[in-house]
């Protein structure tokens, strides 16, 4: 059985979950590669990644590279003397990185590779209209998240599933499959696989302009979008109303199945409803935030906004 020191890489909260729970198995990280902190927010003040925040409570070492190809910072990292490298929502790392430890450089993806290689592999399931997705583990080589599989687990998506619950389903189950692969190289007892080539599904990162709405699309396109984007970024409108346009970002919705004669993009509304009139129906909006405002309930938005009968949103 071998004696594993990890290195471990990542910056956001999927990964601290994952730190956590090799933390817990009692292995030993030797080194926390993470980003370098930047101003954030308002007030511009310095902030740290997640998983510096968590690697600093653990009186781990820390390394943040601006470069990875920094002949400096490779010394470092090579003198943490690990023989394992696990990467999770992370930067692309050069062949010098990755090829350092005896045992290999592997990466959690939040898909069932080769499905959604990218950034954005969890939103754009969900945009897309998939039924399934999970995560898996490979080993890392000189190209984006194309390396031989080690394992796979895989999960539903529900049907009125949104990015923000199936970001911690995934997120739990990729710390399970990432023990599980630990310990496969602890024991001696990997075995890999390529990937298979299919018609690529891409997990492009998101933008404004991809996370912009078209009303003139189908009522499932919509539906799903916008429940791909929440909480985060955020599906985002326009709303011309009464000569103005103001931009808006839409969270919780349901959708109503329907014939009618109404333009797309038409605001149909009550005292305690706000929907949007598409083709084959409407979208119900649940959640949703002007610019400049907080957060609201349609109900509220309608207690202290008004609308006027041409009110559309583009």
């Amino acid at each position: 059985m071998r004696d594993i020191r990890i290195v471990f890489m990542g910056t956001p909260d999927f990964a601290v979950t994952i730190l956590k729970n090799l933390i817990a198995a009692n292995y030993t990280i030797a080194g926390v590669i993470t980003a370098p902190d930047k101003p954030a927010g308002r007030g511009r003040k310095i902030h740290q990644s997640a998983v510096k925040e968590y690697a600093l409570s653990q009186k781990l070492p820390i390394l943040q590279p601006k470069n990875l190809k920094n002949k400096d910072f490779q010394k470092e990292l090579k003198r943490l003397n690990a023989n394992l490298q696990i990467v999770v929502a992370f930067r692309m790392l050069p062949k010098a990185v990755w090829q350092m430890p005896i045992y290999g450089t592997f990466n959690l993806h939040a898909s069932l590779l080769p499905e959604y290689r990218g950034a954005a592999p969890i939103h754009w399931a969900i945009i897309n209209g998939e039924t399934k997705t999970g995560v898996t583990t490979f080993f890392i080589d000189d190209k984006i998240d194309t390396g031989e599989i080690i394992l796979q687990k895989e999960i539903e998506i529900e049907t009125d599933e949104i990015v923000g619950t199936l970001h911690d389903k995934l997120m739990h189950l990729g710390a399970e499959l990432v023990n599980e692969t630990v310990a496969l190289i602890k024991n001696n007892s990997v075995t890999t696989y390529k990937q298979p080539e299919l018609e690529e599904k891409s997990a492009s990162k998101l933008d404004p302009s991809n996370c912009k709405i078209d009303w003139t699309a189908s009522l499932e396109v919509i539906y799903n979008q916008i429940r791909g984007l929440n909480p985060f970024p955020a599906a985002w409108t326009n709303i011309h109303n009464n000569g103005e346009e103001i931009s808006a970002k839409i969270y919780k919705i349901g959708k109503e199945i329907a014939l009618h004669q109404h333009e797309a993009g038409k605001l149909i509304y009550t005292k305690k409803e706000l929907k949007v009139a598409v083709e084959n129906g409407y979208i119900v909006i649940g959640e949703i935030k002007l610019a400049g405002k907080k957060k609201m309930d349609a109900k509220s938005l309608l207690n202290g906004y008004v609308f006027t009968e041409n009110a559309k949103l583009v």
